[in-house]
């Protein structure tokens, strides 16, 4: 009987350049939506103080249900590489057309849940009632735009964990475009658009997700990648694949989202503290995203590449790869924490905001930028021991951080009613409490041969 015919390009090595090659495109592709925050946050912050305070608590709600997807793409990714790594190209399809199915349906749950919890939620935290009503109405529009973000998710889990990440850029680099040219056009009401301010960016947003999911998608017909792995060509109801999905991503779902469900009550808690604080904050969510993309691709990169080398029975190789991610991800974090601490004003001028706006902010910029360096080595362990199939500890690592997160900034920010850069330490307990219980699973034996 003939030995069957390895696909070496589905195969991962734990070489710099191969970390790179993966990590490089998946950076832009993280980037380029950290970009449209940041666009949107600059449009709105020439538009208004209040719309620029508003949508910290808007963006991070609808981060909860950006991560659920994240998580769920984390899943299935880890399958994904796990199968390349085994080079079974036949299951791959499988398991992306019944994410799609499960996508959707959380996306409709996320549309339902908006409409009837969302008002009842922000009563109890938001005391303006002009910030009320434009976070509520805001997000009537944006939750729209969830089904296309979720499918549009799903290219990463299939770029990504088939080792052709370079395809992400096309699909990213069109829904920035678009963005930009759409904020500017809905939120001012140029060349004959309506001026819808706040609401505009909502719009804008949908509209973005919609034409990167045509663009990414049409590449990934054009590359013949539909075609290798028989995406979209049986959308019968697969049982054995959606329960090994579930299995797989309920974890991380729960994980994801009970994550930034804690950065909303941060949030909602910052907004006691008045408009300027809110502000600040949403801006430090940008610090977070735009220098944190690179951070979060060495993690993606982590997950799919671990999950990778065990289908290929080399575990052996798994810490040896990890030293290398972490040198490369802390080595790009140090760099920029310093570049933030040097011109702190730079970055904070293109908001277009006083003086004492960014006198307020240089000192929680300074905590921030610590933080990103923890978060890089931190995230990449945790995202290790996504990769090693055993998602329900990771979910357990989340769950036990998050008590000590939220019962610190409840503290801080309500009871002792501390300056916001003290609740913004916050960061520095959450990824020590991530990264030493990961560390310590990643250095044990249990994970070395799980299988999914």
């Amino acid at each position: 009987m003939s030995e069957p015919i390895i696909d070496s390009s589905l195969q991962v090595t734990t070489s710099r350049s191969q970390i790179i090659k993966i990590a490089l495109p998946i950076s832009f592709a993280i980037l380029i939506p950290q970009l449209n925050f940041i666009t949107n946050n600059v449009f709105l912050g020439h538009y208004s103080d209040q719309a620029l305070a508003v949508a910290g608590v808007t963006g991070v709600f609808y981060l909860i249900f950006a991560a659920i997807g994240f998580g769920l793409n984390n899943g299935m990714q880890a399958l994904i590489s796990r199968r390349a790594g085994e080079n079974r190209p036949e299951e791959i399809g499988k398991i992306f057309n019944q994410g799609v199915f499960i996508s959707l349906v959380i996306a409709l749950m996320g549309i339902i849940l908006t409409y009837t919890l969302v008002p009842h939620v922000f009563k109890l935290f938001i005391s303006d009632s002009t910030r009320y009503n434009k976070a509520v109405h805001f997000l009537y529009i944006r939750i729209w735009g969830l089904p296309f973000l979720y499918i549009y998710q799903m290219r990463n889990a299939l770029l990504v964990g088939t080792n052709q990440s370079k395809y992400l850029v096309a699909g990213t680099i069109a829904e920035a475009l678009s963005n930009v040219l759409l904020d500017y056009l809905l939120i001012f009401g140029k060349y004959g658009f309506p001026q819808l301010g706040f609401n505009g960016a909502a719009y804008a947003s949908i509209f973005a997700e919609m034409i990167g999911l045509f663009v990414v998608y049409w590449v990934i017909h054009a590359k013949g990648i539909g075609k290798r792995f028989k995406l979209f060509s049986d959308w019968s109801w697969d049982t054995e694949n959606m329960k090994r999905i579930l299995k797989m991503s309920a974890p991380l779902i729960f994980q994801h989202a009970i994550s930034i469900m804690s950065w909303e009550y941060f949030f909602l808690l910052i907004d006691g503290h008045g408009a300027q604080a809110l502000a600040i904050s949403n801006t430090m969510r940008n610090v977070f995203g735009f220098f944190g993309s690179v951070t979060w691709a060495f993690a993606a990169t982590s997950n799919t590449m671990v999950s990778n080398l065990i289908g290929q029975k080399k575990q052996e190789e798994v810490w040896t790869l990890l030293y290398r991610i972490i040198q490369l991800s802390t080595g790009f974090s140090i760099l920029m924490a310093i570049l933030l601490n040097l011109f702190p004003e730079t970055f904070l001028s293109i908001y277009g905001q006083d003086a004492s706006f960014v006198n307020a902010a240089i000192p929680v910029i300074r905590v921030v930028s610590s933080a990103m360096i923890l978060m890089s080595f931190s995230t990449v362990l945790m995202n290790a021991v996504t990769g090693s199939g055993n998602t329900k500890i990771t979910l357990l690592i989340e769950a036990y951080t998050i008590v000590l997160y939220c019962t610190y900034v409840y503290l801080v920010l309500d009871y002792y009613f501390l300056p916001i850069e003290i609740g913004w330490m916050s960061e520095w307990i959450y990824w020590i409490g991530i990264c030493i219980p990961s560390w310590w699973y990643m250095r044990g034996e249990k994970w070395k041969n799980k299988e999914i």
